[in-house]
């Protein structure tokens, strides 16, 4: 148990009954009011979004998850299959579990998994990611004058725009957070 007002972004707590993942936390003090806490949060098992508001001193069911270092061995349609590195299990999880990740991994990928007991709940990656482009439009002399973009098609199939200077072949670096590109490898 801990105070509303204990509560931060990232942090697990029991709501009605389920687990929800904080996604936003805001400490709101409205002048001559009293202050509250108001956090948007994601059921774990659904992935319903909602938003409750939380007097400072409520006591709320904080609830422990642990992040578990998996290796993404590969896709089989809707699912995809991870190794635990701890004890080398196999994990079949579903695309709803893995998410906007599956964009940016490609085999033998190590991503973070969190756990709430033995249910995964959702694959974590790191900010930024270097992959591949396997297809894009031709660039042509004087290209890198300009901050022009051409759409370009990574390893993963992920589409994003890249400079006109990038070639079929190179390395970019993509934020794994907005889909954007960073830079070269």
């Amino acid at each position: 148990m801990a105070n509303a007002v204990d509560l931060r972004k990232g942090m697990a707590i029991m709501y009605q009954g389920a687990p929800h993942l904080i996604t936003e936390y805001q400490h709101v003090t409205p002048g001559n009011w009293r202050a509250y806490v108001q956090v948007t949060m994601r059921n774990v098992k659904t992935g319903a979004s909602t938003q409750a508001r939380f007097r400072t001193s409520e006591s709320v069911e904080v609830v422990e998850l642990e992040n578990r270092k998996l290796q993404y061995q590969y896709r089989d349609g809707d699912s995809f299959n991870f190794m635990i590195l701890d004890d080398f299990d196999t994990l079949t999880l579903p695309a709803a579990v893995v998410g906007d990740a599956a964009r940016f991994m490609k085999e033998g990928d190590e991503v973070e998994g969190l756990f709430h007991g033995d249910e995964p709940i959702e694959i974590e990656l790191p900010t930024s990611v270097a992959l591949k482009v396997v297809s894009t439009p031709p660039g042509f002399k004087g290209d890198s004058v300009t901050n022009l973009q051409k759409p370009a098609t990574l390893e993963t199939g992920y589409e994003l725009n890249v400079p006109l200077f990038i070639k079929e072949g190179e390395m970019v670096r993509v934020d794994t957070r907005t889909g954007a590109y960073l830079g070269r490898e």
